[in-house]
């Protein structure tokens, strides 16, 4: 085996070289990652061993040189690589993360096409695929997975034929209930089953439809499991009435069912023995590619560093109806869950419904201007019920008060506006470059009748079209 990697070290290198090029490039963002592993999150924990098999795939099993294909110029290579550097030097200087990180994979295979031509970036896309596992984009899957869950385990327990209440995420059994949380979603379970997938197939050097049998494979067998899961939990609480130890106490008997499933399938995984490389497949460079790398760090780091400046101060927006009470953000109808720097402020009006107005203001070139909100409204006891119109207003029924809420929320980023948590990210770019520093969550709450929400929603569709949250947010005196 050692011998083997020597032999195999020479393929190995200008991977490596590229790899080493593509961190210096692009080091804030790398270094952040870098941070992120080290977090050891439930939704990231496979980030440094994915990094880790990356780099030990390449020593052990490095692409295969080509002698066929488009051989690609250097220029147009280092051309696309400057204008990717651009790209993430923008979403850099504004803290988009998530965009910054998806920059990391094609600024990689730029950097070896620019160095190393095309052929070389294409035998490299498999290895490069398998790094962008580490990124820390699998928090945003968690929704989905959980919404995708609810449906299916809830189906699967109404085949059962077991007494159980299903509403939503929310299965209500005649001894308690269970809520198919965040932890449920089995983004660890997906991540690690398609880490392995791709394993396979670098090993065994598959082509295009190999690569696609061996993911939807990974995905879907991951899917399976969770569900699996989830549903023989329920079924174990029904049985023992709540009171086995697994109802709280599951991470174990998961991983359990996971290697259950994955085991046998890795033994029946085809196995195929890399031929020889063949004969005069190199990759041949010289000094002028690195005359765009040398571009890239003047335009990527270098030009971070001196266009970062802190966003302008501005005074901070309170709504302008004259007839607020101010009020406990504690007494809000549905709780709103803000970071802990953002400033929090609640008001009640006189016809019953309620304004929250949660704001913060960059005051450093390394801070962000729209902070990380995954789930601002505090939904744990609640669920989604009906949506009405557009931009939509929410209705939402306590589980257990069976009391429903009209919501309506709004996002301010400067100057701009926006409905949706990922269109106020995007809206970062513009007000950043206008000096724009302000930010803040505004959200309508308006109690249902006993009835029906025809009243509230009447209430919270005149403010809407009253602009109290478009024109009418002012800045306090």
């Amino acid at each position: 085996m050692l011998r083997k990697t020597f032999q195999q070290f020479p393929l190995a290198r200008p991977y490596l070289i590229a790899t080493a090029v593509c961190i210096l490039l692009f080091w804030p963002t790398w270094f952040r990652l870098i941070q992120e592993w080290l977090k050891w999150e439930q939704v990231l924990a496979h980030g440094l061993p994915t990094f880790l098999i990356f780099l030990g795939l390449l020593v052990v099993h490095p692409p295969r040189p080509r002698i066929s294909g488009p051989r690609g110029s250097p220029i147009v290579g280092g051309s696309l690589l400057l204008l990717a550097v651009v790209g993430w030097a923008l979403l850099e200087l504004v803290r988009i993360d998530t965009l910054a990180y998806l920059m990391l994979p094609p600024g990689l295979l730029l950097v070896c096409w620019t160095l190393y031509g095309l052929r070389a970036a294409v035998a490299f896309l498999p290895h490069v695929l398998l790094l962008s596992l580490s990124l820390p984009i699998w928090a945003d899957m968690v929704p989905f997975l959980v919404e995708l869950a609810s449906v299916v385990v809830g189906d699967l327990v109404g085949l059962l034929g077991i007494t159980a209440l299903i509403e939503g995420a929310n299965i209500t059994l005649p001894y308690g209930r269970l809520v198919i949380a965040d932890g449920c979603s089995g983004i660890r379970y997906l991540a690690v089953s398609i880490l392995l997938g791709m394993i396979t197939a670098i090993l065994n050097d598959f082509r295009w439809k190999g690569w696609l049998a061996a993911i939807t494979t990974s995905v879907l067998l991951a899917l399976i499991i969770n569900w699996v899961r989830i549903t023989a939990l329920v079924l174990i609480a029904y049985y023992s009435n709540m009171e086995s130890d697994l109802v709280t106490e599951h991470e174990t008997f998961g991983w359990l069912v996971f290697a259950a499933f994955v085991i046998p399938v890795m033994l029946l995984a085809p196995v195929h023995r890399r031929t020889p490389a063949p004969v005069g497949a190199t990759m041949p460079t010289s000094g002028k590619p690195f005359i765009f790398i040398v571009a890239g760090l003047l335009i990527g780091p270098l030009g971070i560093s001196i266009a970062h400046s802190a966003a302008t101060q501005s005074p901070p927006w309170a709504p302008s109806n004259s007839d607020l009470t101010a009020e406990d953000p504690d007494r809000l109808p549905l709780a709103v869950r803000l970071p802990a720097h953002m400033e929090h402020d609640v008001w009640r009006s006189t016809d019953g419904h309620w304004i929250s107005l949660g704001q913060s203001v960059r005051s450093a070139s390394n801070e962000k201007l729209v902070p990380y909100l995954p789930r601002p409204l505090d939904t744990g006891n609640w669920f989604l019920a009906e949506e009405h119109g557009q931009p939509p207003i929410r209705i939402y029924q306590n589980l257990a008060s069976r009391q429903q809420v009209a919501v309506y929320q709004h996002y301010l980023v400067g100057r701009y506006r926006a409905n949706s948590y990922w269109t106020a990210k995007l809206l970062q770019i513009p007000a950043t470059l206008q000096g724009q520093g302000r930010f803040a969550f505004l959200t309508l709450q308006a109690p249902c009748g006993p009835r029906d929400c025809a009243q509230a929603i009447d209430r919270l569709t005149r403010q809407i079209e009253g602009g109290v949250v478009t024109t009418d947010i002012r800045s306090a005196p």
